[in-house]
Formats: structure tokens, C-alpha cells, sequence
């Protein structure tokens, strides 16, 4: 039994690997149609049917490109930077139920898609999330560039205050359910979209998807790759694979937490039926839909005005929901 585990964790490990790696390059695909489309515009169109084989290209475009190293640049630290954006994206879909458990075709095998169930699942995931930040950090101090030494204080100073927000927006959900798990979450919700935690918690609901966008680092909150300055911010140094890794990092991270907002707020998937199964999927994927519709409809906005929304408009509310929700809960 316990080799069969071993050999289920290590196969659940390649598949998410190898699914959210090429999801991340999908997701490129599906961000230009889908910003092309609001814009009237068309997209890829060239490569392959409708431009499907444009991720294809890029793919080999990347790996092709001569890695260039600056000369005044850290070498080791500007090149470990890219790997640990990417690592710690899927580092943090260990704790995650991608499906609920089912049972292998003609066998009692029971299949768990979850890496490990750990007790503090929510505290892990947004924990390893958080470290991802170190990548674009180490990467602009490391490359010997004024212009993406300034995208990493603005990054810095977007992602150490979100996290706050963060926080305190799961506080009052967490003394609710009195778990850490997403599995508990889950659990939680089972008995029907009734039960679902964003009738009781709308509040924490919406602040944790505003915290969300500065988390991943998309519009409106995409100040740490400066395109309006054109230049490509903590990147601007990075050319091939080494400049890949670090959007793989980020279109894996807002997949992952596009489910955990389902997990969380949305009823995940519910009792564990098919149904809930392809329900899940598909909340899912309008909370990463929703990640694009964004950056079509808004603009960025100003670090001043990001921090004086966190701080004096998101804070004070998150502080206040939770003192709310304990009051409601001891009486």
C-alpha cells in the first residue's frame, strides 16, 4: 500500500507538472483571442487553424533564443530567479483538490487528486504563493537595471500589501468552517449552493478577489511589469526560456487561485458527483476568464492609488467584517 501511494503521488506530481505547464502556454492563446475579441480584432490567425498552433511557435521561439546574461548582472541569482517564480507556482497546487476523490475503473483503488491533504492547506498554499515573489524581486535587483530595480519596489510594495488583505479577508470564513484545509472548505459547502460560504461572507468574497489580481500581478494591479513605460519591468533583462519561465509562473498562479476561490467561496465540488466535478471546472474557468476580461476593460492604476486602496479602503473593511462575523458567531 504504501509503494501504491508512493507511485500515486509521483504520477499526480507529473500531471500537474505537465497539465498547468502547458495550460500556462494555452492560457497566452486564449488571452490574445479573448483581448482580441473585445478589441475587434482577430488574434493569431496564422499559425495552424484559427492560430492554435501559435503557442507551438512561441514554445520553440523561446528555447531557441540566445540566453543573453548581462555584464554587470549577478550571474547566478539572475539565473536562479525565473526558476523560482515557476517552482513555487506549482509548489503551491500540492495542497490543492483539483477533483473530487473517484475510483480507478475495475479496481477498489480509490484516487485522490490532491498532492497532500495538509491541515494548514490554505495557510501553505498562499504561504508558497507569496514566496513566488522572490523571482521577480531577485531577478530586477540582479540584473544591474535601474528600470527594473523600480519594478521591483512597486512589486514589493503591491504584494507585501495585499497579502495583508489577503489575511484578513480569510479570517472570518476561517473561523466559520474552523479549518485550514480545503478539503474542510469543501466539506463545508457540500449540502448545495446554499450552503455556499459567499452568501454568509460576500465581504471577505470580494476582498479576497480584489487581493487576488495584485497576488498574480494582472491588471489593474500590473504594475510590476511597467508596460506603460515600455519597458517589461523585473524582465527587461530576460530574453528566452529564463523570460518564459516567469509567465509560466504567473498564468499557473492564476489558475490556482482561480480554484482555490472556488474552494473557498464557491462550494468547490460540492458532494463529489460527476456534476460537481465539471461544475468546478467550470467555475474555474470563468474566474480565470474573468483575469483577462479585466485586463481588456481597465486600465492600470497609479502605485499611490493601489496603496491607498489597500490600506484605507480594503484594510478597514476586511478588520471590520471579521470583528462582525465574531459577534455573529458568539451570539
Amino acid at each position: 500500500m504504501e509503494v501504491a501511494y508512493i507511485i500515486e503521488t509521483l504520477i499526480k506530481i507529473v500531471v500537474i507538472l505537465l497539465v498547468f505547464s502547458a495550460l500556462a502556454g494555452l492560457g497566452t492563446y486564449f488571452e490574445r483571442k479573448i483581448l482580441a475579441f473585445m478589441q475587434r480584432r482577430l488574434g493569431p490567425m496564422h499559425v495552424g487553424p484559427y492560430g492554435l498552433l501559435q503557442v507551438a511557435a512561441d514554445g520553440i521561439k523561446l528555447f531557441t533564443k540566445e540566453d543573453i546574461v548581462p555584464t554587470n548582472a549577478v550571474g547566478p541569482i539572475f539565473k536562479i530567479a525565473p526558476v523560482i517564480t515557476a517552482a513555487t507556482a506549482f509548489m503551491a497546487a500540492a495542497a490543492i483538490p483539483f477533483l473530487p476523490q473517484f475510483t480507478l475503473p475495475f479496481t477498489d483503488y480509490v484516487v485522490h487528486p490532491i498532492v497532500a491533504d495538509v491541515n494548514i492547506g490554505i495557510l501553505y498554499v498562499l504561504g508558497v504563493m507569496a514566496v513566488g515573489f522572490y523571482g521577480p524581486l531577485l531577478g530586477s535587483l540582479a540584473s544591474s537595471n535601474k528600470f527594473a530595480l523600480i519594478s521591483a519596489a512597486r512589486a514589493a510594495s503591491v504584494f507585501i500589501s495585499y497579502e495583508v488583505i489577503t489575511g484578513l479577508s480569510l479570517l472570518a470564513p476561517l473561523m466559520m468552517v474552523g479549518s485550514f484545509s480545503l478539503i474542510d472548505f469543501n466539506n463545508y459547502q457540500a449540502g448545495g449552493i446554499g450552503d455556499w460560504i459567499i452568501w454568509s461572507q460576500p465581504v471577505a468574497f470580494l476582498l479576497f478577489w480584489i487581493a487576488a489580481f495584485a497576488e498574480t500581478g494582472r491588471t489593474p494591479f500590473h504594475l510590476v511589469a511597467n508596460d506603460h513605460e515600455i519597458i517589461d519591468g523585473f524582465g527587461t533583462e530576460y530574453s528566452g526560456m529564463r523570460w518564459g519561465l516567469f509567465f509560466i509562473g504567473e498564468y499557473a498562479n492564476m489558475f490556482f487561485i482561480s480554484f482555490v476561490i472556488v474552494l473557498l467561496f464557491l462550494g468547490g465540488f460540492g458532494d463529489g458527483s460527476v456534476l460537481g466535478a465539471f461544475a468546478f471546472l467550470g467555475k474555474m474557468a470563468f474566474f480565470f476568464f474573468f483575469f483577462l476580461w479585466t485586463r481588456a476593460a481597465w486600465p492600470d492604476i497609479r502605485p499611490d492609488q493601489l496603496m491607498w486602496l489597500c490600506w484605507k479602503v480594503l484594510m478597514p473593511i476586511a478588520l471590520i467584517n471579521v470583528v462582525i462575523t465574531g459577534f455573529v458567531m458568539m451570539f
